[in-house]
């Protein structure tokens, strides 16, 4: 039998600067400020006017997490390339619980001895009333993974959050996930990877056992103004 692969293009686009100040989002859900909505704008390669221009990526799927700061702008490229909007739950920021809409600055202490904890354990991060860090890295790992069911040829485009590019980024990069402070991931952070998945006997037999394997091509690759 010979060997098949399909070829699948991901685009990773983080929203921009929201209004609401220097707070922890997760559930939060603050509309994008001008700036914000500038970033993400320019990173998607749209005019000054909002529309298409030559170095526009040529998208076929567009997928958002359903929090405005990033479905809003998502409904506005599905607009543009008449595209259906698929908005997907598990892509949506982990749920902060209780420190959900803190000052940076308070929840940075407030959270740091989590986190000490964090960095040995992952089971250890579980904001109060929130979600574990463990049932969120799940949620958008099956999310990830259902990315390589799209059609061979696919170029897709997913708007969504920093939590969750730190879970999906050093997943393709073999990283600890508890270990990826050395990514930086600013508002409006444009990254994609390469998936190449292997659908019979032959092609797994050929990728070492492994049906989907992927590649990152570039990393906050976007050029902005105020980011």
């Amino acid at each position: 039998m010979p060997s098949s692969k399909k070829k699948i293009t991901v685009d990773f686009l983080r929203h921009g600067e929201p209004e609401g100040g220097d707070v922890l989002r997760g559930r939060v859900d603050h509309p994008l400020s001008e700036v914000g909505w500038s970033q993400m704008q320019k990173a998607a390669a749209l005019t000054a006017q909002r529309k298409l221009s030559s170095s526009t990526p040529s998208w076929t799927h567009l997928i958002s997490s359903p929090l405005q700061r990033c479905r809003v702008f998502a409904e506005h490229l599905a607009g543009v390339t008449a595209l259906e909007l698929r908005v997907v739950e598990q892509w949506q920021e982990i749920d902060y619980g209780d420190w959900d809409g803190m000052l940076l600055s308070d929840w940075r202490e407030e959270a740091g001895p989590q986190f000490k904890e964090f960095r040995r354990d992952m089971s250890k991060l579980h904001p109060p009333n929130g979600e574990a860090f463990l049932s969120f890295k799940d949620r958008v790992l099956e999310a990830w993974n259902e990315l390589a069911d799209f059609p061979d040829g696919s170029h897709v485009l997913v708007v969504t959050h920093g939590g969750v590019l730190r879970v999906v980024l050093p997943t393709v990069l073999g990283m600890p996930l508890n270990r990826s402070y050395p990514l930086h991931i600013p508002f409006a952070s444009f990254s994609r990877i390469a998936l190449s998945v292997a659908e019979n006997k032959s092609a797994i037999e050929e990728d070492g056992g492994n049906q989907v394997s992927a590649s990152l091509l570039f990393h906050n690759a976007a050029e902005y103004e105020g980011g």
